[in-house]
């Protein structure tokens, strides 16, 4: 998924997820956020899909066209796959429809039906023995250089979580800028397993992937309680919000580190999550942030759980644009 024209569909599969992460990524990155519908098969039928494409085929010109993501396809059913199987046969112009399938798929209809007309992505996760390689290649990514021990020390702190693994692999890239990394700097920055997942709660929050959100959040609802979720997210919005009004003064990352009382890899994280997130959006995150706290609370007679998902859908929802004339 480089700059050569872009094929009508993709299936992405394989449980290696950070690689699947950027491929989406790189993807986006070809579309404005106005051009991109990111949809769950869990609420989403092969019908659906296909309406997605169709109807945003219609708009589809000289900015690029148009992206459907649908994340979760392993969930569909006979009739959804027919309903994309046929859709193929005629693509919409324009229209680019990603299927991501994090677990084997029924059949093979939908791997044959997008191998006539698109391609076929797998990302596999590698073997236990060879993760110490595969957080090097995400150093490598990152743009940092890290000695072998370093890469060893990660897995032995924070696991076989590859998630985990990206992300505390981010961070230390990001603070370790254009110095080597080695086993002590690992060492003294790389999070446990445990609390790993509330990073992939925030950096989903960040990358405004709402089906990545999702997972992470349910992923960490078996550890801790709604409460300490929104309590953390809540603590990174506003993160996000300062640095991002300090950044608008023209201070630097190493002084807003300092006026945050934060570090400054810790910036560096949220100013790149900031570019996201218009300033009115990240105004009503806080308020929003606010009352989801009140709800879980006692000021709503939903669940907590729920009041979360609901909460968290509207953080990443895109604003809505501004009325002609207004």
């Amino acid at each position: 998924m480089s700059a050569e024209p872009l094929k009508p569909v993709y299936l992405v599969t394989g449980n290696d997820r950070p690689k699947i992460v950027r491929a989406l990524r790189r993807l986006r990155a070809r579309y404005g956020d106005e051009s991109v519908e990111l949809l769950a098969a869990e609420s989403t039928t092969g019908d659906d899909a296909v309406a997605a494409c169709n109807a945003l085929g219609l708009f589809a010109g000289g900015d690029g066209g148009r992206l459907v993501v649908v994340e979760g396809v392993e969930r569909w059913k006979k009739a959804d796959a027919e309903a994309v199987t046929a859709y193929l046969s005629d693509p919409v112009p324009g229209a680019v429809l990603a299927l991501v399938a994090g677990e084997a798929l029924r059949s093979d209809a939908i791997p044959k039906a997008v191998g006539k007309v698109g391609q076929v992505l797998t990302y596999d996760a590698p073997k236990p023995r060879d993760l110490p390689a595969w957080v090097r290649a995400q150093f490598d990514a990152c743009g940092a250089t890290a000695e072998p021990d370093a890469a060893r020390a990660l897995v032995e702190i924070v696991g076989e979580d590859l998630t985990a693994l990206a992300t505390e692999a981010d961070k230390i890239a990001t603070w370790a800028g254009d110095r080597p990394i080695g086993r002590s700097h690992v060492e003294a920055l790389a999070t446990p397993a445990r609390e790993a997942t509330a990073w992939a709660i925030t950096d989903a929050w960040g990358e405004r992937d709402l089906p990545a959100l999702l997972a992470a959040a349910e992923a960490e609802l078996e550890r801790r309680d709604p409460f300490g979720i929104s309590t953390r997210l809540a603590g990174h919005v506003a993160l996000v919000r300062g640095a991002k009004l300090l950044a608008a003064e023209g201070l630097p990352t190493r002084e807003i580190a300092k006026r945050l009382r934060v570090h400054e890899f810790r910036v560096r994280k949220a100013l790149g999550h900031a570019d996201r997130y218009g300033q009115d959006e990240l105004d009503a995150a806080v308020v929003r942030l606010a009352a989801l706290d009140a709800a879980i609370k006692g000021a709503s007679r939903l669940s907590g759980e729920l009041e979360l998902t609901r909460a968290l859908v509207d953080l990443t929802a895109a604003a809505e644009p501004a009325a002609a004339g207004a």
